[in-house]
């Protein structure tokens, strides 16, 4: 039993949601609070399930987790253009509801959440190398709206991308 379990991809986003709370006053302490609760019921239910007082999911197969583990290398290796949820359930031979659930059981994120947090790790890391421009690590990791990319950059590290290129060191994230 641990009594640490592994922190997922959910858990740094409820974090990061918690830094960069929207809201003010009560509406703010509401909201943290919800976070929090959030936060503790994924650091126990690993916990709970080792002891057996919690009703685990049902296992995948490892065939499934191969497929499963197969789309996120299809998703990794095309960030730019992705493919559609049914077309990645195609690709690698499992129902788009299987790919859903399964996806989420196994890595802890939805699809699009892994998506989205592989394209903001590979622009943090070409905008620390300062060999683009913004605009074109933008659409270098899929994002043909630059208010988009810049919106979902500051979400996940707490500052612009431009900031990122000019080596303001990151306020959450890496």
């Amino acid at each position: 039993m641990s009594f640490f379990p592994e922190t997922t991809l959910a858990m740094q986003v409820a974090v990061q949601q918690i830094l960069s709370c929207p809201f003010q006053g009560v509406t703010r302490r509401l909201y943290l609070q919800a976070k929090v609760f959030e936060l503790l019921a994924m650091q126990l239910e690993p916990i709970l399930a080792d002891q057996g007082q919690y009703k685990s999911v049902p296992r995948l197969k490892p065939e499934t987790i191969a497929r499963l583990h197969h789309a996120k290398e299809i998703l990794a290796a095309r960030l730019e253009h992705p493919p559609s949820l049914l077309e990645l359930a195609q690709q690698v031979g499992v129902s788009d509801r299987t790919l859903r659930r399964g996806f989420q059981q196994l890595f802890g994120t939805t699809v699009f959440g892994y998506l989205t947090h592989q394209r903001m790790e590979q622009a943090a890391q070409l905008l620390r190398e300062g060999n683009m421009t913004v605009a074109e690590v933008a659409n270098l990791v899929g994002y043909s709206h630059l208010g988009h990319f810049a919106a979902a950059f500051r979400r996940k590290f707490g500052i612009t991308p431009n900031q990122c290129l000019m080596g303001r060191k990151f306020v959450r994230g890496l």
